[in-house]
């Protein structure tokens, strides 16, 4: 069951939220986390019941696993050792079969010229997200930083319909203490309210933004599969186009999270905080996908030496974790390439950071104006060429795409144009710009999309930065703690008011009338 769908916003959330409270005020808390349990595996089961028994196996498997590290933390440390990889290998092979068995064997039969074939393999919905989660669960557990938890918590800590398919990957630590308290089962007239809000500003940048700018990005990558040679404005358009709708699609569906959460007045964490902001690729991944990011630092890099060896061990370390992150998104050599050229990107932002210290006795000067400007400006541009490989089917198409972008196949625009710019029009032509007839709305209707969401993106306060007076995320809130975006107050800081509520009604309007063009989350299989 998709969040942009009619059967979840108008049948499926507001039954589960009313049983949820009804049943809690009773005094039966159990039989309320129960039914949001119920109610989440059902929510899991609508896409393919199939999978539920995969998902339970999973839950009991990694629970009881999980409890017996607890209650073993003074037995042998070998024998403990021993029990941990064994679960973290049953998890990581579950993955591996449904994800990447496919993979393999195309590789090795291009490799060796065999021809072994493997029956299509249906990626069950949301297994990296249910399992990393779980991968966490139990090596806490061993290092003895997890407590026992009932079971009836812990399957609804990792079957919680918010974060089941589209993340955040959450902490045992940041969820099953929640679900103990009280204060969930009593109805809170701001929690709703918050989280409505946070729900209607993501359904309508999934089902408005997102999908509007779509249009402009699908047909450029699937031109480039086909060979195509792309002007500079078509492949710039189409990577540009792309680059939005990922944003608006992915972050559009963690804003309906933390909103569908808050109704149950459960607070997840941030997962992003408007990372085409950020002036590196250091802050760029403090800011994209920030749970990911947290699991990736906390249970890869950390463990693999992290820089406690060393500057070149350092970098080898970071490049080895993003190839990871890069495979964890999708079976693909460009997701590995994507995750090769982000990990390149820190070495090189590190290797830089490490000069301007030195250069400046240890104490590098914040960045001015234009330096700033210049730093943001190159770290989008990594950051749209990686999107072009973790776009492309292929890294043929990829490579078209990037030579487009670079200009090899010259620079065309529409021949309106040349008519609206004047003696302009031959100082172009002269510079090798060729116009050619028809596309002009075309031209136009992709260059205001990107111009307008570009602007949204770069300009305005997201929904965390908003909200933050009501604390919308954890680690997000008035206080001193919070990030320093989130400190600042911006003018159009969400409040209850009647201006806000005829906001509200007017995004949730929009994205409700966008729906019958319904379109899968772009991670809803990962």
């Amino acid at each position: 069951m998709l969040f942009n769908s009619y059967e979840f916003i108008l049948l499926f959330l507001p039954i589960v939220v009313a049983g949820f409270f009804l049943i809690g005020r009773s005094g039966a808390q159990r039989a309320a986390i129960g039914w949001l349990v119920a109610a989440s595996l059902f929510f899991y089961g609508w896409w393919n019941p199939a999978y539920l028994l995969l998902l339970g196996t999973s839950v009991i498997a990694n629970f009881a696993l999980g409890t017996y590290l607890c209650r073993s933390r003074i037995g042998p440390g070998r024998h403990r050792k021993t029990l941990l990889i064994a679960g973290l290998a049953a998890n990581l092979s579950s993955i591996g079969f449904y994800k990447y068995a496919g993979f393999f064997v195309s590789n090795v039969n291009a490799l060796t010229g065999s021809g072994f074939e493997l029956e299509p393999i249906v990626l069950p919905l949301a297994i990296s997200f249910f399992t990393f989660q779980q991968i966490t669960y139990l090596v806490d557990s061993y290092r003895g930083i997890t407590q026992e938890h009932s079971f009836l918590n812990y399957c609804l800590f990792v079957t919680f319909f918010p974060q089941l398919i589209a993340g955040p990957i959450v902490h045992h630590g940041e969820m099953l203490p929640q679900f103990a308290k009280r204060s969930i089962f009593r109805l809170s007239s701001s929690n709703i309210a918050v989280g409505i809000t946070l729900f209607a500003i993501g359904l309508f940048k999934k089902a408005v933004l997102a999908d509007g700018i779509a249009v402009y990005a699908t047909p450029v990558f699937a031109d480039a599969e086909t060979g195509a040679a792309l002007d500079f404005f078509t492949a710039w358009g189409g990577a540009l186009s792309y680059t939005l709708q990922l944003y608006f699609d992915f972050s559009g569906y963690s804003d309906m999270a933390l909103g569908a959460a808050r109704l149950f007045g459960i607070r997840l964490p941030a997962n992003f905080n408007s990372p085409y902001q950020a002036t590196n690729i250091i802050e760029f991944w403090r800011r994209w996908h920030m749970t990911l990011s947290r699991f990736l630092r906390d249970y890869v890099y950390i463990p693999l030496g992290g820089s406690r060896r060393g500057p070149l061990r350092r970098h080898v370390n970071l490049l080895m974790t993003m190839l990871i992150g890069g495979l964890w998104h999708g079976a693909g050599w460009t997701f590995i390439v994507w995750g090769g050229l982000h990990g390149l990107y820190l070495i090189i932002n590190h290797a830089w950071r490490w000069l301007r210290r030195r250069r400046h006795n240890g104490a590098a000067p914040e960045l001015g104006g234009w330096g700033r400007h210049a730093a943001h400006a190159l770290t989008l541009l990594a950051v749209v060429i990686g999107w072009v490989f973790f776009r492309a089917h292929s890294f043929e198409g990829a490579m078209r795409i990037l030579e487009g972008m670079a200009g090899v196949n010259g620079v065309t625009l529409p021949a309106a144009i040349s008519y609206r710019i004047g003696a302009l029009a031959s100082v172009l032509e002269s510079l090798g710009v060729v116009y050619t007839p028809g596309g002009g709305a075309q031209f136009l209707q992709t260059w205001l999309w990107i111009g307008a969401l570009g602007a949204i993106c770069l300009l305005l306060p997201n929904a965390l930065v908003l909200l933050r007076r009501y604390r919308p995320a954890l680690g997000f809130g008035p206080g001193p703690a919070a990030p320093r975006a989130a400190r600042r107050r911006p003018p159009l800081a969400w409040r209850p008011s009647a201006a806000w509520a005829g906001g509200v009604a007017l995004l949730l309007t929009g994205g409700l009338l966008a729906l019958p063009e319904v379109s899968e989350f772009l991670y809803y299989q990962f």
